[in-house]
């Protein structure tokens, strides 16, 4: 089991990282901005963050992170579709579990706080769904 999780803990890990910090930087930055100057509601903030960081996230992956030569639209759609799932389960299950664990706060609090706790999921789930689905090289697939 360690030797399985060790296989994807490697310099494609790093790079996804360093990635992962430009595209917080810029998508986060929209979305509080979005929640807390804008007052627009959890959903389209949060969703604005990934409209915007995802096209970043595309390329920068595609070309430095897993060096992807392939161009079709079925990899935009599997990327398209892994974002939009990762987003979903992240943020749906941030939002009423913030919700119900910090119920004594005020709302724009338990947003925030949502936000963060999405964010943080999405980043585990994005990687695997990137390196496993969108991005996936033979080396990556092990005989069953």
């Amino acid at each position: 089991m360690v030797d399985k999780i060790r296989k994807y803990i490697d310099i494609t890990t790093v790079k996804f990282l360093i990635v992962g910090v430009i595209n917080t930087m810029v998508g986060t930055g929209v979305m509080f901005v979005f929640y807390n100057v804008f007052s627009l509601s959890y959903w389209i903030s949060s969703a604005s963050n990934y409209v915007v960081g995802s096209i970043v996230s595309y390329f920068l992956n595609k070309y430095f992170t897993f060096q992807s030569k392939e161009k079709s639209w079925k990899q935009i759609s599997k990327f398209v579709l892994n974002i939009t799932v990762c987003y979903l389960l992240a943020y749906g299950m941030a939002k009423p579990l913030v919700s119900f664990v910090l119920s004594g706060f005020d709302e724009k609090i338990q947003g925030n706080v949502s936000m963060l706790f999405g964010m943080g999921f999405f980043v585990v789930l994005n990687y695997l769904g990137q390196r496993l689905f969108v991005f996936k090289k033979t080396q990556d697939v092990s005989p069953v």
